[in-house]
């Protein structure tokens, strides 16, 4: 039997055809150039998202036309056939509706795990096998390890470059076909491989913003996908005192300090909870975010089993992107897709709409929604009792 590749093939590079999803950025352009001068056939395939509009023009955003350009003039140059696949449809509605949706009913969406689950792991994958390819390839930052149970995903080598979390939604079934050459790398290394390829996007700046909010401003997107959305309503101290108004919730965030409107309090106050069925931002002190324990939803699992055990599985999870994984205790709740985390200290970071991933080392057992917790929703004096709660078990 012939040794496997690097795809993990047991076949020449030569007969093992893997399709890059090129963004036109500079660390999918490398995969495609690094897998070409290993000899793999290379095809590179680019999705068109959305209407480009004043986008087109930005540099800190991913798939604008910019990109779709860049794109194609790496494949040029590294002589790879190059196709352009309309996705506008299906990411409008997995994507930018659900999106706008989520903030309408008080959650944070986030919209990048979205398109990794769907038009990207879901039709790009698919648009891949119409192609014979033996494999996907992207740019992301984490790393794919087989062993004897099957492939499983692991952190990045690099902790400040790693994307796991954006990634929790990836099944078992395609963590087979998909592949992450630049896992083991860091961004330096991988720009200095961009130079000697003599890539033009080498020293591309990073894509900052999220692709159809290019400006930073969610709540002008939401009112264009959803012009009903911008409902005035009250901000309600956890006391229950009215402190002002607001122009709709699409402008509020769980954990928000900044931008309430509202002052004259000797102490700062944040978002604790967000009430859309009745246009209520509830605000209090700091110590009113914190809670131990909260339900999921839309649960993905990758570690032993089914699912996360009912008798609770010890993990550490990330609450956001930028979190630092803590202690926790994941529990399965019979139902598929839901769970329940336990963590061992309290947290004031559990938001609703974000993604709770779950890890044991370096290795990704799945992840899932943080729903918003229905128990709270019935009078701010509530908050008051979950956050005195939280403390004393803390």
């Amino acid at each position: 039997m012939a040794p496997l590749n690097s795809m993990g093939f047991a076949k020449e590079p030569s007969a093992t055809r893997v399709v890059v999803a090129m963004s036109g950025g500079v660390d999918s352009s490398v995969v495609a150039a690094l897998l070409k001068s290993q000899g793999y056939d290379v095809v590179g395939l680019t999705m068109q998202l959305y209407d480009h509009g004043a986008a087109t023009a930005k540099s800190k955003t991913c798939c604008a036309g910019q990109d779709i350009y860049d794109a194609r003039r790496v494949s040029d140059m590294i002589g790879i056939p190059h196709y352009v696949v309309d996705y506008e449809t299906t990411f409008k509605a997995d994507v930018m509706d659900r999106f706008a949706d989520g903030y309408i009913h008080g959650e944070t969406p986030v919209p990048c795990v979205l398109c990794n689950q769907t038009v990207k792991f879901r039709d790009l994958l698919k648009a891949a096998k119409d192609l014979g390819a033996d494999a996907l390839a992207t740019g992301h930052y984490v790393q794919r390890i087989a062993g004897e149970g099957g492939a499983a995903l692991h952190r990045a080598a690099d902790p400040d470059r790693d994307q796991s979390y954006f990634l929790f939604t990836t099944t078992r079934a395609q963590l087979d076909f998909v592949r992450f050459p630049l896992g083991g790398m860091n961004k330096r290394e991988t720009r200095e491989l961009g130079i000697t390829f003599g890539l033009h996007v080498a020293s591309k700046p990073d894509s900052q913003d999220i692709c159809f909010v290019p400006n930073g401003d969610y709540a002008a997107v939401i009112r264009k996908l959803r012009p009903e959305a911008a409902q005035p309503g009250e901000i309600v101290h956890v006391d229950g005192r009215v402190l002002g108004k607001h122009e709709g919730v699409i402008h509020f965030t769980v954990g928000q300090r900044k931008g309430l409107g509202i002052g004259g309090e000797a102490e700062p106050l944040y978002v604790v909870r967000i009430e859309p069925e009745t246009a209520r931002v509830i605000v209090g002190l700091k110590e009113t975010l914190l809670r131990q324990s909260f339900a999921l939803h839309g649960v993905n699992w990758l570690g032993a089993g089914e699912g996360p055990s009912l008798e609770g599985t010890a993990v550490r999870v990330k609450l956001r992107n930028t979190h630092v994984p803590v202690p926790a205790t994941v529990f399965g709740e019979g139902a598929p897709g839901t769970a329940r985390i336990v963590l061992a200290e309290p947290e004031a970071a559990v938001t609703p709409g974000q993604a709770c991933v779950f890890y044991d080392g370096e290795r990704v057992l799945g992840g899932g929604w943080i729903a918003r917790d229905p128990a709270l929703t019935a009078a701010p004096h509530n908050l008051r009792r979950a956050a005195q709660t939280a403390a004393a078990q803390g």
